[in-house]
């Protein structure tokens, strides 16, 4: 991994561990004896922040770690549930190749054995935290686009926008095998729609299958310890 990589990653990471509160200045010359790296590496990870939406730009200069609020949480996660619906109804109108539908129903059969127990431990958790990123990458390849791929990504580096951000919540919340439940009905009613050519039912369906993050961020907003499960989460003011 280079340094500018390294740079990013550690940066990113704390902020997201909160070791920096939001509205902070952050300055080059402390980060360098922070992070033990020169000054070319740490422009860049600032910069590549920025982009990302963790961080904003200062008036003369320099860089703040930004301030979130639950509206802001709301209206990233309503931003990527149009666009996946967009990218499900395009796919159902165009429609797909029998080998690409056939990967993602793979995905859909590992969801269904993971679900068959109702009982699930942190390993069945983690292990549908994978299948999740899996099934929503996936989901966005049947498009074969690049411009809707690309805005995703800028949405989902809001890492509590991404589909995966309140995964890991629900074991604190104590409904995980409920909810999940819920998600594969809608993943796998997604998939049908594209097969059947039903673009409206499609989009619809995945609209709707980003707001169950949504109903989870309601629950989770009132359990401390769901909430430290969730990314990015201490960037947000939980009062507003």
């Amino acid at each position: 991994m280079s340094q500018t990589i390294s740079t990013l990653v550690n940066l990113r990471e704390m902020i997201l561990r909160g070791e920096v509160e939001p509205g902070e200045r952050l300055l080059e010359l402390v980060l360098v004896k922070r992070l033990s790296v020169s000054r070319t590496p740490i422009r860049a990870a600032l910069s590549r922040l920025a982009e990302e939406g963790l961080l904003k730009k200062m008036n003369g200069g320099g860089y703040a770690v930004r301030k979130f609020t639950v509206r802001d949480v709301e209206d990233a996660i309503e931003a990527r549930g149009s666009l996946e619906g967009m990218a499900a109804r395009l796919t159902a109108e165009r429609g797909v190749s029998l080998a690409a539908l056939g990967e993602i129903k793979q995905t859909l059969d590992q969801f269904d054995q993971l679900l068959l127990k109702t009982d699930l431990t942190d390993e069945d958790v983690a292990h549908y935290f994978d299948l999740n990123a899996l099934y929503h990458q996936q989901l966005i390849m049947l498009t074969g686009s690049f411009v809707i791929d690309h805005a995703l990504q800028r949405i989902n580096a809001l890492p509590f926008a991404a589909p995966n951000a309140f995964v890991m919540a629900q074991s604190e919340l104590g409904k995980a095998w409920k909810v999940f439940f819920v998600a594969q009905e809608q993943h796998r009613g997604i998939v049908e729609a594209i097969e059947n050519r039903e673009g409206a039912r499609a989009e619809a369906l995945a609209q709707e299958h980003a707001r169950l993050s949504l109903s989870t961020l309601k629950t989770a907003l009132q359990t401390k310890a769901a909430l430290q499960q969730i990314p990015g989460l201490k960037l947000v003011y939980t009062s507003d």
